[in-house]
């Protein structure tokens, strides 16, 4: 096999690619280097687990061992295996990613199962119901809700012309096109009418604590979807001042926050005349979604 900088040698069988990967990522210190490792071999040769189990001694071609040598070492400096497959899994379904838009992440399922029960009713109530995400990015926390929710409508707004092409074809993939629409906006500018639910995962991240990110989401995720201002709550000033215009009555606003930031969100609101009515912890038990509605 040919090496990665010379640290992959040895023959090219199925199951000597998997373990060799391992070791290069591993030895580059890469966390989670025996599952990057997997996705990565799988991906390239097109063989997965059941096929490795079942077939260890298939021969991987040469112009293969090259290909993963490539990804292996874009791996090493900074990429996420998941940005270099371009694609990623999210409430049990499948996103496309690009250039312009972050990975849906597990945290931010979190705002998902918090804004679901308030959505269900009020297509209980109403027999529809309309949702606008805010920074749609790939559109999942949208799609999600839509492929959750029958009779739920969503438009997905993006400042990015990229991601909002990005979103409508995770729409498509995700059999929820008929019901998704996308807005080209700077947050509410190019908005109009009224919804049921407002909902964002806004840039949080203070402008100077992004270079100390880690290198997957420093170097490689959209700028625009991560800085969120001198202290990160400005896209929450944002929307807490512009909802009540396009708030149907009786209607809610579901943000996702940093770990740390639940109490100066909460005050934002609070001054345009919300209230906390939901709190949502992500998979590490961090307070990570805020719904809120009208006092």
């Amino acid at each position: 096999m040919t090496g990665t900088d010379g640290m992959i040698e040895g023959g090219s069988r199925l199951a000597d690619v998997h373990i060799q990967a391992r070791s290069v990522l591993v030895k580059a210190g890469i966390e989670n280097a025996e599952l990057d490792a997997r996705l990565l071999v799988e991906w390239i040769t097109g063989f997965d687990r059941l096929e490795t189990i079942r077939n260890p001694h298939n021969e991987v071609a040469a112009d293969v061992l090259t290909r993963l040598d490539a990804v292996l070492n874009r791996r090493i400096n900074g990429e996420s295996v998941h940005r270099i497959i371009g694609r990623r899994a999210f409430f049990g379904l499948e996103f496309s990613l690009s250039a312009d838009t972050l990975e849906p992440r597990p945290d931010t399922e979190a705002l998902v199962e918090l804004a679901l029960p308030f959505l269900q009713q009020r297509v209980a109530e109403n027999g529809i119901a309309d949702l606008i995400d805010l920074g749609t990015g790939t559109g999942a926390i949208a799609i999600a809700l839509l492929g959750q929710v029958p009779h739920l409508r969503a438009i997905g707004v993006d400042i990015a012309p990229g991601a909002l092409v990005t979103a409508r074809d995770n729409a498509h993939l995700n059999g929820v096109s008929n019901r998704f629409a996308v807005l080209h906006s700077n947050w509410f500018a190019e908005v109009t009418g009224g919804f049921d639910m407002i909902i964002s995962n806004p840039p949080y991240i203070r402008s100077k604590d992004i270079v100390d990110l880690q290198p997957e989401v420093a170097m490689h995720d959209p700028v625009l979807a991560l800085d969120g201002g001198a202290d990160g709550l400005k896209p929450y000033r944002i929307i807490a001042e512009q909802a009540n215009r396009h708030l149907r009555v009786n209607g809610a606003i579901a943000v996702e926050i940093g770990y740390d930031q639940r109490m100066d969100v909460e005050a934002i609101f609070a001054g345009s005349g919300f209230a906390l009515k939901g709190l949502q912890t992500d998979i590490a038990g961090h307070e990570r979604a805020m719904l809120f509605m009208k006092l």
